[in-house]
């Protein structure tokens, strides 16, 4: 029985384009597919048929032969009909999980780094510019990032064809996977840049100015766009992203826009009030303490804490006051405790509430275990 016409199995004219082949073919191979005809004898001849006419066609090298000699011309080159199932649905699955078929994009886009700046605090709420240096990978220059040698280029893989992808038959079943030559670039460098080894980058060292912006805090990051590395083969370069992280600072603890700190008082300023110069980022202030200030008093000064670099006003600064018990005390000092001791013993209740309302209530505890 004589076979038909590739071109009218598939229903193509005999211009068709490699792309209207493979259409054609998706077509024709899904309406005969023996799993959509089980009760059609003929379907799984027709679905034969027109793997054989797309093996041939889909083929330059076996077209041609079968435009000038028809079916002798590819006699015995044909895999009688087996099913490439990837041909069928490879763009479908492609779509869906991100792979497909053919090579994969020979160009890379550089990868993107990550520079951790550490800042003071000052610098981070005043805002400043720093230098800093990086370890990076570049464009080879003599071969504009090809990797091929200058007056060269890439030619198509020698073992996948430029597809990217081998493919191999497993009885009915025709299986691909990536190409272990180009590792599915669809490319390789016959001739490769002296100054790169064909790698189309090269390590380079480069120091960067970098403009940080008032009112930065720890975890805030700066893009700097194509600082990153070196695209492979012609691709975008990556970015760099610098993160911040603010020391420690000697008096002040940030907390968001609000700053925070400290302040020992003597025992003396605490009981008789008194005016201290509280530091602030800004400069000196000055904080008048009331009399009988306890210890752990907060006391807030209106925006002297820090602006944001997302906008809106300054914080406050939270002072919290710490009475300091004194230490290595002379002789006379001790005579002068011990008769102030004395003298407020009969003042107890009325000098120190506090004391006295503790000790009362831990009375009351321990009475009532009696009870």
């Amino acid at each position: 029985m004589s076979k038909r016409d590739y071109y009218d199995v598939l229903g193509v004219a005999r211009d068709a384009s490699e792309a209207d082949v493979k259409k054609a073919y998706r077509r024709v191979a899904m309406k005969h597919h023996p799993d959509r005809n089980p009760d059609d004898n003929s379907a799984e001849d027709k679905f034969k048929e027109a793997n054989e006419a797309f093996e041939v066609l889909s083929d330059a090298q076996k077209r041609s032969r079968y435009d000038q000699y028809g079916h002798a011309g590819v006699e015995g080159q044909t895999s009688a009909g087996t099913a490439d199932f990837s041909d069928i649905f490879g763009d479908i699955f492609g779509d869906i999980f991100g792979g497909g078929r053919g090579a994969q994009s020979h160009v890379r886009r550089g990868a993107d780094l990550r520079y951790n700046l550490e800042l003071s605090l000052e610098d981070a709420v005043r805002g400043t510019t720093v230098k800093i240096r990086i370890p990076t990978t570049v464009a080879c220059e003599p071969c504009d990032g090809s990797g091929a040698k200058p007056g060269t280029k890439a030619i198509d893989c020698t073992t996948c064809g430029g597809h990217g992808q081998v493919r191999m038959q497993q009885g009915f079943f025709s299986v691909q996977q990536t190409c272990p030559r180009c590792h599915g670039a669809g490319k390789q460098i016959t001739d490769p840049c002296i100054n790169c080894h064909g790698r189309g980058t090269k390590d380079e060292t480069k120091t960067l100015s970098v403009k940080v912006p008032p009112g930065v805090d720890s975890g805030d990051r700066i893009r700097l766009s194509g600082e990153g590395q070196a695209g492979m083969h012609g691709g975008p370069t990556g970015d760099l992203y610098v993160e911040m992280a603010v020391r420690p600072h000697q008096i002040f603890q940030r907390d968001g826009r609000d700053l925070h700190c400290e302040i020992p008082i003597s025992f003396a300023d605490a009981a008789l009030g008194g005016e201290l110069e509280v530091p602030t980022l800004d400069g000196r202030v000055k904080l008048k303490i009331p009399a009988a200030t306890q210890t752990g008093k907060l006391f807030r000064l209106r925006n002297k804490g820090v602006t944001s670099v997302r906008g809106g006003g300054a914080g406050d600064l939270l002072c919290r006051v710490i009475v300091e018990t004194p230490v290595h005390l002379t002789k006379r000092q001790q005579e002068i405790l011990e008769e102030f001791h004395e003298i407020g013993e009969g003042e107890g209740k009325k000098q120190s509430p506090k004391k006295t309302s503790w000790f009362d209530g831990v009375k009351k505890f321990v009475d009532g275990f009696g009870t």
